[in-house]
């Protein structure tokens, strides 16, 4: 993706248009580009080069997107950081990517002093909406900064960015991506949605930080649509957001449809304009879904997939079909195949990891050439460690993920499957499914199950409930009614701990 001559484009074609809207303050095109360019320009007369980092800690404000723009328009490789990390996170990062220059906002947990004396790489921290003796300010770089198009030659093969993701293993892995990875997911939504600009997009509190949220930026880029941007998810707030501004795209993963279906009065608002109501990530309950849909019936009901490693979407349920249990099918450039244990292609209606290969996938885990031996093959093909199947025309259904698979006395049962049935009683709000040793039969389920507010739920009755829609070894041996589960930062159930809570 050419980010400075996109800059140029949106801002000749419409400067005076809303690129941004961030609690009512509104950015056009014109001071996009004006504030890329003018940072791009500040790095660059820093002494920064082509392919150094820079590393982005903030939330989701309109400063995060023109940073990621500012360092993209310099050819430089960006680092976003989630704002949610602690101090000794964000030294281990810096340090790990070797960056140059820090964009933060002040944090009272994390002491920025002690970051600079701890990260050697570290040149100059650039500190926004505060100003703090000792680092530059963002509104003097802006206030002096040249607003022209930095004169730098950018390749679609140099390094983008390193997206740093813990995946299932607690250990952050940082994702390497080109300037072309940014094409896929473009070229995914084009495909299966075509925007314009006409076209309103609404990023609820998914993370700039993150491969989900980071794609808002690029829906802006490349279509010209107006971005309404929230810095943290709230779901009377998103739903206020979707009504006044008329938006015509959201995606949000199942915890976010939860918490908005919780709110008592959450079908009292306009919601006509929605066109695409889509849901990305964890595998969903189309149970839920389909009750958020009654609310926004002219929009389209979508599901898809994606991962960091394959910068995400990659694969959409197209619009007019109903399979909402389907993650669809993979735009051009992508290949897909779903293999058994020593790789070789199942065939339809099989289940089995999916395996994906393409211009979509990454280069690579940064300094970590072992890891990505792991799951990246010579021959391309990218290994997911999704489970998943094949239909007879070819859409594609994510069963769970491998560590979401329980053996059971040697009967494979997979969480989502049982959560999903769970989520079909009336008074079930939420729920997660992991598998716990037992000696008898090796593994065992068990749920973690929030109630609805108000609600009581019998576990005998609920376990009466399970036995009419499952068999017997996939049921749940423990039933543990909390108050909450605990999420990660873009939203998904975070499992790893729950299973330290068993």
């Amino acid at each position: 993706m050419k980010v400075k001559e996109l800059l140029l484009k949106q801002a000749s074609l419409s400067p005076a248009r809303s690129a941004i809207i961030f609690k009512d303050k509104k950015t056009n095109f014109s001071q996009l580009r004006d504030a890329s360019f003018k940072l791009a320009n500040y790095l660059i007369n820093s002494g920064l080069n082509k392919s150094d980092k820079v590393a982005v800690f903030l939330p989701n404000i309109p400063e995060a997107v023109f940073s990621y723009l500012g360092v993209f328009s310099m050819g430089g490789i960006l680092v976003p950081l989630d704002f949610m990390l602690s101090e000794e996170e964000v030294i281990n990062l810096i340090n790990h990517s070797e960056a140059k220059v820090l964009v933060s906002q002040y944090k009272k947990e994390v002491d920025l002093v002690r970051v600079q004396k701890s990260c050697p790489t570290l040149k100059d921290i650039i500190l926004c909406r505060e100003k703090i003796d000792g680092f530059s300010f963002w509104d003097d770089v802006l206030r002096k900064g040249n607003p022209q198009e930095p004169r730098v030659e950018i390749e679609e093969i140099s390094l983008s960015s390193i997206f740093y993701t813990s995946g299932s293993t607690g250990r952050p892995k940082g994702v390497v991506l080109t300037y072309k990875h940014f094409d896929s997911p473009i070229r995914c939504v084009d495909y299966y949605l075509r925007l314009s600009s006409k076209d309103v997009v609404l990023c609820g509190g998914l993370p700039l930080s993150h491969i989900a949220g980071f794609d808002f930026i690029l829906l802006v880029l490349y279509f010209g649509s107006t971005l309404i941007l929230m810095e943290r998810f709230l779901p009377l707030e998103l739903l206020k957001n979707i009504q006044e501004y008329k938006v015509t795209l959201i995606w949000l993963v199942p915890s976010m449809y939860v918490a908005i279906l919780s709110l008592k009065k959450y079908d009292i608002f306009d919601l006509s304009s929605l066109k695409y109501l889509v849901v990305f990530g964890a595998p969903s309950s189309p149970v839920l879904l389909k009750r958020f849909h009654k609310i926004c019936s002219n929009s389209y009901l979508l599901n898809g997939w994606g991962m960091t490693e394959t910068s995400a979407p990659n694969c959409v349920l197209p619009p007019g079909l109903t399979r909402i249990e389907s993650i669809g099918k993979f735009s051009p450039g992508m290949e897909a195949k779903v293999v058994d244990e020593e790789g070789n292609a199942l065939k339809q209606g099989k289940e089995g990891e999916l395996w994906v290969k393409g211009d979509a996938v990454m280069l690579g885990y940064y300094k970590e050439p072992e890891l990505t031996k792991e799951v990246l093959r010579e021959d391309g093909w990218f290994k997911t460690g999704d489970i998943a199947k094949f239909d007879r025309k070819g859409l594609l259904y994510i069963v769970g993920r491998k560590k979401d698979m329980i053996k059971v006395a040697g009967e494979v049962v997979f969480s989502p499957e049982v959560e999903g049935v769970i989520h079909r009683h009336p008074k079930v709000k939420e729920v997660a499914v992991i598998g716990v040793p037992d000696r008898l039969r090796g593994e065992v389920p068990k749920a973690f199950i929030v109630p609805k507010q108000e609600e009581y739920i019998d576990t005998e009755e609920l376990k009466e409930f399970l036995r009419k829609h499952l068999a017997h070894f996939k049921i749940p041996h423990y039933l543990e009614l909390v108050k909450e589960l605990p999420k990660t930062r873009s939203g998904k159930i975070d499992k790893s701990q729950l299973a330290y809570s068993k």
